[in-house]
């Protein structure tokens, strides 16, 4: 299956968008059981997510020039990914 640069893009930023909104949830001091209950259940396959479509986006990198949407939403995900990643060794961020 081949993916090109505007699903790609599409996708970066709904991962991206939902760290995202997470953030906003836990900085609000939001508390409503659905908003937990749907943070519990879509994490772990939004962080799977996450590490995959970065490895799609460095080997597209690679292989043939992005164009400048593609490469944002690429720079987002990778920013995304070292705060989400990094969260789980620091104490705050």
């Amino acid at each position: 299956m081949t993916i090109n640069h505007k699903i790609l893009a599409t996708i970066n930023f709904i991962i991206v968008g939902y760290f995202v909104l997470i953030y906003a949830v836990y900085k609000f001091e939001v508390a409503y059981k659905i908003i937990g209950v749907l943070v519990e259940l879509l994490t772990i396959p939004f962080l799977i997510a996450q590490v995959v479509f970065l490895f799609i986006g460095i080997r597209l990198l690679f292989k043939k020039k992005m164009l400048p949407f593609t490469f944002m939403s690429f720079v987002l995900l990778v920013v995304c990914s070292i705060l989400s990643i990094g969260s789980f060794f620091l104490k705050s961020i």
